[in-house]
Formats: C-alpha cells, structure tokens, sequence
C-alpha cells in the first residue's frame, strides 16, 4: 500500500548548544509511518519542495535512509528549506520561531506539473495525508490545486486523511475555516485534536461537523486524556469507544506526540487491525516520542513496536 504525503519539512535548531535537525507536522507522520511500515508492507512517500543547497541534499538523504521514498520531491533554485528555532525554558516551556516566509514547500505547485500530480493522475497512490499546515503554506491558488487534488484521489478509489493541525502563525481561524470546508469533503480518516478544534472552531461538537462533511472514521485526541475513536460516523449511529493514553514516567519533550499518534493510528488501522488497537498503538508510540528530545527520536528507542 503506497501513502503520500504532502507539507513541509523545516530546518530545526534547538538545545544549547545549537543542534541542526528537521521537522515538520506531515513530515514526522511520515517518518515514523515508514519506520512502523517497514514490517507492515506500507511505502511511504513524501511530496515537498526543497532548495538545490547542501542542507536540502542532506535532508533528502537523511529521509531515504527512513525509507521515504522522495521521488515525489520537487528541488527549486534560489529556495530554501523552511527554519525553525526552539527555546525551552528552565521550567520546560517551550517557545517556536519560525522562518519559513519564502520556504520552497510553499512553491510546490508553482511550476508546471509536480511529481504529486503526476503520481495521482496515473493512480500511483492508494492514500494521500494532508494537513491543515499543508493548506496554510500554500498560496490560495496552490490552496484549489491540492484540495483539486484531494477529490481526484477520491474519484481515483483512493483515501483521503486529514489532520486539523492549526497554526495561528500562518493563518486566521476564518481562513482555516474556508479551506477546511473546501478539503474535508473529500476526507475518509480525520485525525483531530480537541485543542485545535476549539481554536478553528469556536467549539468542539465534532461528530456534527464531520458527519456533515460525510467523514467515515473520526478519531480526537485530548491532551492526557483518552482518544475518542469514532466509526461509520456517516451512518447515524457511529461506533464510538475511548482509549486510555498510554501511561509514562517522564515527559522531556511534547514535540510530535500529535504526529507520532498519527502514524501509529495509520500503521494499525492500514495493516488490518481495530480502530482501538490502531489507537493504542498510536498511544504507545507517543508515549515513547516525549521522552526523547526533538520532533524525530532515535529509531532504536521505537524497536520495541516495529
């Protein structure tokens, strides 16, 4: 089974002394997608603009080392990779600073036709991952191109994930508003937590809104307390169970967690099992991702569930 997905992959500096490493909200669900997939039989791809810099070339290369398969990225002269600092407090707050203006990801769809295109209109895929950062960085032309992109997936007999990950940074809730409604139509699996749907939203009355939408399978992540995973929501009477977060000594790091959860619900539901199990899976791998620092933790820590 081959997913795709579309963002942004940023360069990222943080600790003292400075540390380079990269990240990036559809990217760290790729990445530990192919890490769990690699048992699973799931080929992951990655669709993105980089820079023709060394630093681009690094990140190419670090990604295919993951067995991300990055035919689908697009180099771009005179672009860059996206940067982002992090300052961590003594008491562990964290604070982001971002210089992504002028990103190459934001130009993806710029210039003729892009390799993820290419990849759709021959059916190469059986699912596409997007974001709501996905949509933010995009110009709002490039914004009808993906959501086009979406419902030619669906049309294609393929599946649609969306994940309503919301960055005040990039955009208003107003905006965010708009594109969503565009984009969720076409969406099977809508990973969301709670916090950024009471922040585009104004509430949290999820099952209404994506019923609405005619989303299948809904799964709300709150925080330190249990997932709810819905099922055959379009039906009238979905399936709803709660998951317990899975239990941890110690927190080092919140980056990702959302991301890991992600990739460790799509890893279980894509290799056949439950709604609960995939939950508990996605749990599991979040709970190991926030002992470690950064968005991308050692592949060794995860040895246990792959």
């Amino acid at each position: 089974m081959k997913i795709a997905f579309f963002g942004e992959c940023m360069v990222e500096l943080s600790g003292q002394p400075l540390r380079r490493t990269f990240g990036g909200d559809t990217f760290n669900t790729a990445l530990y997608l192919a890490r769990l997939g690699r048992s699973r039989q799931l080929f992951v791809s990655y669709a993105t603009a980089l820079g023709t810099d060394h630093i681009s070339a690094d990140m190419l290369s670090a990604w295919q080392e993951e067995h991300i398969d990055t035919a689908m990225v697009r180099r771009l002269e005179h672009k860059l990779p996206g940067l982002y600092l992090v300052e961590t407090e003594p008491n562990g707050t964290r604070h982001y600073h971002y210089w992504r203006n002028d990103s190459a990801a934001k130009f993806y769809f710029a210039t003729a036709i892009s390799p993820l295109e290419a990849a759709i209109q021959s059916r190469q895929l059986d699912i596409l991952f997007v974001s709501g950062v996905s949509l933010a960085i995009l110009a709002e032309e490039a914004k009808a191109v993906l959501v086009t992109l979406l419902e030619q997936v669906k049309a294609n007999g393929g599946q649609v994930v969306f994940d309503n990950n919301f960055r005040p940074q990039l955009w208003t809730a107003k905006q965010a508003q708009y594109w969503y409604r565009q984009a969720l139509p076409y969406a099977d699996l809508v990973i969301v937590s709670e916090a950024d749907e009471q922040l585009i939203w104004g509430d949290c009355d999820v099952l209404d809104r994506y019923s609405a939408f005619g989303c299948d399978e809904v799964v709300v992540t709150r925080g330190h307390r249990p997932c709810l995973v819905c099922t055959e929501v379009g039906s009238g009477c979905p399936v709803i169970s709660e998951v317990a977060v899975k239990v941890f000594e110690t927190m080092r790091d919140p980056s990702a967690a959302g991301d890991a959860f992600a990739a460790g619900y799509l890893a279980g539901r894509l290799s056949g099992g439950s709604a609960t199990m995939a939950a508990e899976l996605g749990h599991e791998l979040a709970a190991i991702v926030i002992q470690h620092p950064g968005a991308i933790i050692p592949l060794e820590a995860m040895e246990d569930i792959i």
